[in-house]
């Protein structure tokens, strides 16, 4: 079953950005934009994988909502333009996950999501695509029930492609994402390991070019 997703986000067009991705992620994400109405709700529907909550909102703050959460379990993640000190020692004391200060880039938000749902779960983190199986938790690829070796950087190519699948990714994102913020080589680096990926996995005709940006992992 896919993770179902709580969004609570007062300005609309951020929240049906948010909600497209998750969809194009395999998500089912749940949209309110008043608060109230979502706290209102919870009662008779709180089967939630992870809520991501903006905290400015009018008649009812994030944190607020959060404490409404709280006894259902739900996992909650900050999206947020406030980025003081104060407002994430707010957050994270209070039993947040993440706090994310907006703008954001979606690649980070669903590696972060990622995180937090493969904590939720409490097991092995399993993804499907065509006839690859990718357990990240053991970090292992099988293709058609057969094991494929992975240089480690090879393994979270593919797992980043895997979680942002039918979404363009830049080079530059990707970077970030695998080899880290302060990786100072070439982005061509990744280009020969989307053909490593290519030719090990035969995804030619799945892992698209995009050109001038970067690339694509298409179902």
């Amino acid at each position: 079953m896919p993770n179902r997703i709580l969004i609570v986000e007062d300005e609309a067009p951020i929240a049906r950005m948010i909600a497209m991705n998750l969809r194009a992620a395999g998500m089912e994400p749940v949209v309110f934009t008043d608060p109230i109405r979502a706290r209102e709700t919870l009662a008779a529907d709180h089967d939630y994988d992870l809520a991501l909550l903006d905290v400015m909102m009018p008649g009812l703050s994030g944190f607020e909502l959060m404490e409404a959460l709280k006894p259902y379990g739900v996992p909650v993640i900050f999206l947020t333009a406030r980025d003081d000190l104060e407002a994430k020692l707010t957050g994270l004391t209070g039993g947040a996950e993440d706090y994310i200060v907006k703008p954001f880039q979606v690649p980070e938000l669903l590696v972060r999501m990622e995180k937090v749902l493969a904590r939720g779960r409490g097991r092995e983190d399993v993804i499907r695509f065509r006839d690859l199986e990718v357990n990240l938790a053991q970090r292992r690829v099988l293709k058609a029930g057969e094991e494929v070796a992975l240089k480690p950087m090879e393994f979270d190519l593919l797992a980043a492609l895997l979680k942002n699948r039918n979404r363009a990714v830049s080079r530059e994102d990707l970077i970030a994402l695998v080899w880290g913020a302060n990786y100072l080589g070439e982005t061509r680096t990744v280009d020969v390991h989307i053909g490593q990926l290519r030719k090990k996995l035969g995804l030619a005709e799945s892992i698209r070019t995009v050109p001038k940006v970067g690339y694509r992992l298409e179902d």
